[in-house]
């Protein structure tokens, strides 16, 4: 039996929790896929022996997948940010998400098939964006404002102006 962690993440899903588990587990390092719960009965959006509940880790933090059914939705009010290390992890964990049923969106956020959002964020957009010269933080800020996928390039190039 899989131990629980004192703060777990729940994400609510509508009967594709082990499926989204999957995924993440073999897209992102530091996951695993720890324990698939099924149900002891029957319950308002599935019946006994569905699979109920998954456990597993993304990024070494602790999720709860629960097959809740269509009531609730994921929406952007809350996200994964994903810090990476360089233009190649970027692209690996954007295009993985995207490509598997996923849609872009603006800033280094994109959203995958189940609706979860995710930002794919390089650490040297952090860096150019909070330096300490403002005006070249503003034109890496301004430069962030026009990508969906960060160019970490662009980024740069826009921060030395």
């Amino acid at each position: 039996m899989a131990t629980t962690a004192k703060n777990t993440i729940c994400l609510w899903f509508d009967g594709t929790a082990e499926e989204a588990a999957r995924f993440y587990t073999s897209t992102f390092p530091d996951s695993a896929l720890l324990a698939v719960h099924r149900a002891p009965g029957n319950y308002p959006s599935g019946k006994q022996g569905d699979v109920l509940t998954v456990q597993f880790t993304v990024l070494g933090i602790p999720c709860l997948g629960l097959n809740g059914g269509p009531s609730f939705k994921h929406s952007e009010a809350f996200s994964f940010q994903v810090s990476t290390a360089d233009q190649a992890e970027t692209d690996r964990y954007w295009n993985a998400i995207v490509t598997n049923g996923g849609q872009e969106s603006a800033c280094g956020w994109c959203k995958d098939k189940w609706g979860l959002s995710w930002q794919i964020t390089p650490s040297a957009l952090v860096q150019a964006i909070t330096d300490p010269d403002q005006a070249a933080a503003k034109r890496a800020f301004d430069a962030m404002m026009t990508m969906k996928k960060i160019d970490i390039a662009a980024i740069d190039a826009a921060r030395r102006g």
